[in-house]
Parts: C-alpha cells; structure tokens; sequence
C-alpha cells in the first residue's frame, strides 16, 4: 500500500520551562470563564470550546504580556494551549458533555430516574450514584451526601487516569520517538500552533491569517450559537436559524430510499475542519458514510436486515435501528481487522529494525535540558495507579474475576497502548479492539450491573507518545507538563463541581433550552440501558437486545473484508489514509462527512493552488484557529448572558 512515510520533524536544541506564574493565572482565567462556556456550548451545540479557549485565553494573555513588555515565550504559549485543552476538553463527544469530569456524575443522575434505565436502575450501586428517589437525584444537588462516595471515586479515578496516561505515555514516547525515530506525522502540526499568535504585533502571515478567521467565526457565531443560546434563555426554548446538530432529511426520502440517513450540517466548522484534515482520510470517511448509511442501507431493508427500522423514524433513531441490525457488528469486525493489520505492521517493523534499535537503546541518552525523568520511575508511577485500580475494583465488585482486572491492567493495556503509539508514530491514528470489555464480562458469566460503573483499569495511553512528542517539538521542558497537570488537577475538580453543581441545580437537563442534549440524550440513554443489561438474566428468559445485536457471522464478515479491502488497497497501490479514513467513516452521519469532504476539495483544488501546497498547509490549522476563536466570543458572550440570568433567576427577589 502506497505510503510514503514522511520525516521526523527537527528536535527544538534549547528547552524552557513552560509553566510560570503567567501560565498559572491562565489555568485560573481558563477554570473561571471558559469552563462554564464549554458545559453551556456542549448541551447546546455538542461541541466544546477546546479550541476557542486555547486561542481566547492566548489573545488576552498575549497582549497583556505585549503591553507590559514581557512577551510569552513559545514555550508558555505551548502550556497555555495545554492547559486550556485539559480543562475545556469534552468529556463525552457524543453526548456533548463538557465542563470537567464532573459531568459524568450528571450524567449518571439523568440517567438512573430515565425510563431507559427503569429495568436495571434498582440494581446500579450506591457508590456509582445515588438511587432515583434520592434527594441529590431528585433536586439535582451535587453536594448532598449521597453523592460522597460517588465523588470520592471520580476523583481517586480521575487521578489515577492521570499518573497513568503520563507515566505509560512517557515510556512509550522515549521507545518509539526517541529510540525507533518514528516521524509521529501529525506532532508538528499540533506544535505549530504554540507560535501562532508569539508573531503578533508584527506582519506576520499567521496573524493575518487568524484574524481573517476570526471575523468569519464570530459572524457564523452569532447566527449558529448566539440566537439559539439567547432565545432558549429568554424564552425558555430555543429558536435555530440554521438546525443543529444538522438538517434531518431522512423521513422525507423514506419511500424512496427506506432505513437511508439522509440529512446536511449547515456548520461552517465542518467545512473548516475538512481544510486541515489530510485529504485521502476525509475522502475515505465520505466515500465509507454514503456508501454505507445511504446506498447499502435500503439494499439491506429490503434483503430484510434491518427488522428494527420503522418508517417515520428521524435520523437518530433509524441509525440506532441499522447499528444494532448491521452496523454495529460490522463495525466491530473491521475495527477488529486494523487491529489485526496495526499488529501485523508492528510486527514487521520489530522484525525488520531489531538490531539497531537495539544498539540504539544501549547507547541512546535523552537530550540535555530536556526535562526527563528515568523511565523506571514513569513506568513505577503507571504501575502503581495501575495496582490501585486494580484493588478498588476488586473492592467494589468482589465477586468479578480477578484475572480479568490483573489481564487488562497489567497485560492488555501496556500491550494495546504500544501498537497504539507506533501506528500514531507511523500514520497519526492509533488503533482500538472495540467491546473487547463487553464481551470480556459476557464470557466472564458475571451477571450484576455494577461491573459497568467500575475503574475497570482498561486503557490506551499510546496517544500520550504523540503528546510528548508535541512537547518536544515546542522547546518545552517535559517537567513542565508536570507541573501542569499537578496545577490543573484541584483546580479542574473544583471548578468543574462548583460550575455543575450550580448548573444542574438551576436548570433542568435535557430541555427545550439544550437543542444537542435534548435531541440525543434519550437515545445514549437507552443504548447504554441496553448494553449494561447484556450481561443481566432475564425473567422470560430472552437474550436481550444488545447481545441480539452482536452477530458473530456479521463480526467474521467484518474482519474478513476490512482485510480484504486492506489487501485490495494494497494491491492497487491506494494511500494507506485512505483505508484508516474508510474503516472509520462506517458509522458516521452522512451529514457531517460531506462537507468535510467539500472543505478538503475546496482546499486541495482552489486554495492549494492559489497559494501553494505547502503555504496552504500552513495557513489551514490557523484560518481554523481562528474561526474556532471568534465562534468562541460570540459563544462566550451568549453564555455568559445565559449564566448572569440562571444565576438572578435563583435569587429571592
């Protein structure tokens, strides 16, 4: 398969320290300003404000540096961006939960009172959330005390994710960047960002170029975030210019293409985001959604395949329907088949550069000034958070096998995280066994509910490599990540219970205010209803619905044709992107992928051309910075308006 691998970017030959106190201040500004902006932003519109944080936070803090004649350094700027990526991230893109880790406890209390959950919401433990009936469920207070234990989980859980994935990413990154010098294609672009706004205040093109994408981003803004954020709060139900997530036509193309998900997002993002992505994986992911959601699925409604699809069923509920009649197998089956290829790769690779990494190994020592740490002590600080999971779950699920736990921890996700790392090294994506803990727990024959709520020590930390290659590639010293993330974590725990304890408190969620969270909530709440009951007896006797839905003929079949298709690609010399972009765009919306495909053409074919290849890769990651930072004021200001008016609506008077 044609994959010409590129070069690994030049090492920065100085190192700074990257977290000061100006950086510590913008964690503070981030926590305050930006986390509420990313929980509002997420229900409203499903996404967060990752991006528009990191950029806001380093327009202001750039300039007030200018101005006092102290300009940030790269290196600060690196850690800004950082920081402001940690504590805005999304927790759950799917459900659009954002605003820290806390969301999560939200989640739980929508969904154990839910009518999905009423099946099983007896049988959910205590320590996971608080039952239906409770007074912390029931008027969505975080601070009762039934919510202690469930808090005091989140947190040990959440820290130990934390030494983990940096303890094994470090590892990981010294075997494959600095002993096996893979080139880690999409590192650079990443890093490139650090200095993007560092030209400020000079003609530089970056700046040009952000501004351009700012003005675009804050008039998409106003009229994609700003009104339907504004009229759910003043009308307590919001009014869409243009429909969000995107416009569902698949009920009106129902007799012609019946079970076809049909449907467009009118999201200028979508459009900007196709510019950046590398071209043969967006085609790939397009070429996969149409051909899957639109051509194959009325073939399969009528060969009879998908006897769960009712007519007048909108987009989200039909792809519910085909994903457990087909789909979701399928999947399954192919992502089981790159799995099977990321192995065989690394294999190969192993075989064919043993000695010389060998030699390499012996002799190679970091570079000076860098900030490492002996790679005894990073693997010692993944063990141990490792071990702690390990006796928490043993704890509070005694009667789950305790091989399984010790396997994942201590076997399957070291292994699993360094195929991961070296596909990331190679091509830029990692690799994933998807369900591999469902069906671990359905072969297990253990039948209770609590085994799903459980730190179940199952991970892959292989896109830290990347993370700390970012890190290298910026001149930042790798202490300075550390004492980031021992900065960030009280502040990001703090900030996120304060902010959703006074959310969910003042505001019922989903509702007519939260278009994304109203739309899609009911639906992951059922799915995940159903998956935490495949491993639950049932009084008729029945198999349930999940496990109905996972076919083992249609899983063979999947992996057998995501290697053929592999073998085929291969034969014929197509980009290995392209395949990666066609094994994931299987379950993807339509709706999303054709205007990222129009973006990509758009960028290959007209800007590319205009100002050249390589100057167009340049420009694209900021022109989308940008848009990200002006959709994040108008976002921003509409959120804070949103808040100020939850806030006064609490008061007495």
């Amino acid at each position: 398969m044609a994959n010409t691998r590129p070069q690994a970017a030049p090492v920065a030959q100085e190192f700074q320290e990257g977290f000061t106190i100006r950086t510590a201040i913008g964690a503070l500004f981030i926590a305050l300003f930006m986390l509420p902006g990313g929980m509002y932003l997420g229900l409203v519109a499903g996404q967060g404000v990752g991006e528009a944080a990191e950029w806001v936070t380093i327009v202001l803090f750039a300039e007030v540096a200018r101005r006092s004649y102290a300009p940030l350094r790269k290196q600060e700027i690196y850690i800004l961006f950082y920081l402001a990526a940690g504590l805005t991230s999304v927790i759950n893109v799917e459900r659009g939960l954002g605003g820290g880790p806390f969301a999560h406890l939200v989640w739980n209390g929508y969904f154990i009172p839910s009518p999905a959950a009423q099946p099983i919401a007896d049988q959910i433990p205590g320590w996971a959330v608080p039952a239906a009936n409770s007074p912390g469920v029931v008027g969505r207070a975080l601070w009762h005390p039934d919510w202690l234990r469930p808090v005091g989980l989140l947190v040990l859980g959440d820290f130990c994710g934390r030494l983990s994935w940096m303890g094994l990413g470090y590892a990981l990154f010294r075997a494959t960047s600095d002993v096996e010098r893979l080139p880690f294609p999409y590192a650079p672009v990443a890093a490139s960002g650090a200095t993007a706004l560092a030209e400020a205040g000079t003609e530089s093109w970056r700046w040009s170029m952000f501004s351009t994408g700012s003005v675009i981003g804050m008039l998409f803004g106003v009229v994609y975030i700003g009104v339907p954020v504004v009229t759910g709060t003043l009308f307590n139900d919001s009014f869409e210019i243009l429909p969000i997530p995107f416009a569902d036509y698949t009920t009106s193309v129902e007799n012609l293409l019946p079970a076809a998900i049909v449907g467009l997002s009118l999201s200028l993002g979508n459009v900007l985001v196709g510019f950046v992505l590398p071209f043969q994986i967006v085609l790939g992911a397009c070429v996969a959604s149409v051909l899957a959601m639109i051509v194959m699925n009325p073939i399969l409604y009528h060969a009879g395949l998908l006897p769960n699809y009712r007519f007048g069923s909108d987009a989200f509920v039909a792809k519910l329907s085909v994903d457990m009649d087909f789909w979701l197998s399928v999947g399954i089956g192919v992502n089981i088949s790159i799995g099977i290829i990321g192995i065989v790769l690394v294999v190969r690779a192993l075989a064919q550069g043993r000695k010389q990494r060998l030699e390499r190994a012996s002799t190679l020592s970091p570079p000076p000034g860098r900030g490492d740490v002996p790679v005894w002590v990073a693997i010692g600080a993944w063990l141990a958070a490792t071990i702690t999971l390990i006796a928490v779950c043993k704890a509070l699920i005694p009667d789950f096998p305790l091989w399984i736990l010790i396997f994942f921890g201590l076997v399957w996700s070291p292994l699993n995280s360094y195929i991961s790392a070296r596909m990331y090294g190679l091509t830029g994506r990692g690799v994933s066994f998807p369900y591999l803990k469902e069906a671990s727990v359905v072969a297990s024959g253990y039948q209770r509910v609590d085994i799903w709520y459980a730190p179940v020590p199952l991970a892959d930390h292989g896109w830290a490599a990347q993370r700390f290659r970012e890190v290298e590639l910026t001149g930042t010293k790798f202490t300075s990540v550390l004492k980031a993330e021992a900065f960030m974590f009280p502040v990001v725990m703090l900030a996120s219970f304060a902010f959703w304890s006074f959310f969910w408190n003042s505001t019922p969620v989903p509702s007519g205010q939260f278009p994304y969270a109203q739309k899609f909530w009911p639906v992951h709440a059922t799915m995940q209803s159903v998956i935490q009951q495949i491993n639950v007896p049932r009084a008729d006797g029945e198999v349930g619905w999940f496990a109905k839905a996972l076919k083992p003929g249609l899983i063979a079949a999947g992996t057998a044709g995501g290697l053929l298709v592999f073998g085929l690609m291969s034969l014929f010399k197509v980009p290995l992107l392209f395949f990666y972009g066609f094994a994931g765009g299987l379950g993807l919306f339509p709706a999303n992928t054709v205007p990222q495909l129009v973006g990509a053409w758009a960028g290959r074919r007209f800007f590319a051309r205009k100002y050249g290849e390589e100057q167009w890769m340049r420009y694209a990651p900021v022109l989308l910075a940008g848009f990200s930072c002006g959709t994040g004021l108008i976002a921003m200001c509409a959120i804070a308006l949103a808040l100020i008016a939850r806030a006064v609506a609490q008061l007495p008077y």
